[in-house]
């Protein structure tokens, strides 16, 4: 697994390993933490190995006897497109590249791989589904995954093994440490008055508790019979920003703090490149039996707590 020490990539090796799978995890914790996985350390179904995916001979080292690769590695700071786009291309479509091109010459037959709802850019239909339709990132950070897809997409033909694409929302929980809810206790941990929000607080969007997102990843991969399938995985509801903000002043105890809204830019957005409003079509992945626990308030208010718990 590559990314296993980040936050979606802990809470999936602890699944894996409580279903007694064995588990090698590839990261070179550029964002992922060590203190996520030890519970691990010495297990006999666990190994790690601090490596890069762009050392070719970590990437080899790290698939060795797998039968499946959960690529989860990406720098995940959709932020960063508009000033830093080099990271994107390198640590997602460079690094998914490297570890395609160890897959072809190893054999593994299964790739499982996280992609983003930012892929759709600014959807016209939302609810939207996977078959969307035509694709249009507005960040180099969704082009940076729709590349990554395009990739898979054409090894997996090409080369004659199975991949299954996750189009993720916003996913939320314990171990989390970039985001708004992290963002905003920092920032109300500075100054407990005032909070500054991104953007007119107008912004909607779904948010799934890490717990659903696993099951579903679990699952998908379980009962997915096509060789290349892509999956939505997002709540079947939407939370504004400034709703959230509301939550997490409410969980930290805080009273009559003052919302300073930036303005944003295009029309309220957080930043150049971020998607307004963002709902997913998760029906493909229900039909197969997913069952969504937490609506996004839900999963916002238990994720907050869970991070001002961790954060103490």
């Amino acid at each position: 697994m590559t990314g296993g020490a980040g936050f979606i990539g802990s809470h999936l090796v602890d699944a894996l390993i409580k279903r007694n799978a064995q588990v090698c995890v590839l990261d070179n914790l550029s964002n992922g933490l060590l203190e996520n996985i030890s519970r691990w350390f010495g297990h006999q179904k666990f190994e790690f190995i601090r490596g890069d995916l762009m050392n070719q001979d970590d990437v080899t080292r790290a698939i060795e006897d797998c039968e499946v690769v959960f690529h989860l590695a990406a720098n995940p700071e959709v932020r960063l497109s508009s000033i830093a786009p080099s990271i994107h291309f390198e640590q997602n479509v460079v690094a998914t590249y490297n570890l395609l091109e160890a897959l072809r010459k190893s054999g593994i037959k299964e790739l499982v791989f996280t992609s983003s709802s930012t892929v759709y850019g600014d959807a016209s239909k939302i609810p939207t589904p996977e078959d969307y339709a035509p694709l249009k990132p507005i960040s180099v950070y969704g082009a940076s995954k729709l590349a990554s897809e395009a990739l898979i997409s054409a090894y997996a033909s090409t080369y004659g093994f199975r991949a299954v694409v996750y189009r993720l929302a916003n996913i939320i929980g314990s171990r989390s440490r970039h985001g708004i809810i992290y963002d905003f206790i920092q920032k109300l941990r500075v100054n407990p008055r005032e909070l500054e929000i991104l953007g007119d607080g107008t912004q909607a969007k779904s948010y799934l508790h890490i717990n659903d997102c696993i099951e579903g990843m679990l699952l998908g991969l379980e009962k997915s019979s096509s060789q290349f399938d892509v999956f939505n995985l997002g709540s079947e509801d939407w939370i504004d920003v400034k709703t959230i903000a509301r939550i997490v002043v409410e969980e930290m105890g805080l009273k009559d703090v003052i919302f300073q809204f930036t303005g944003g830019v295009d029309g309220g957005r957080g930043w150049k490149g971020d998607v307004k409003y963002m709902l997913l079509d998760v029906s493909k992945l229900k039909t197969l039996g997913w069952r969504i626990k937490s609506t996004s308030a839900q999963a916002v208010r238990e994720s907050t707590k869970s991070i001002l718990k961790e954060s103490i």
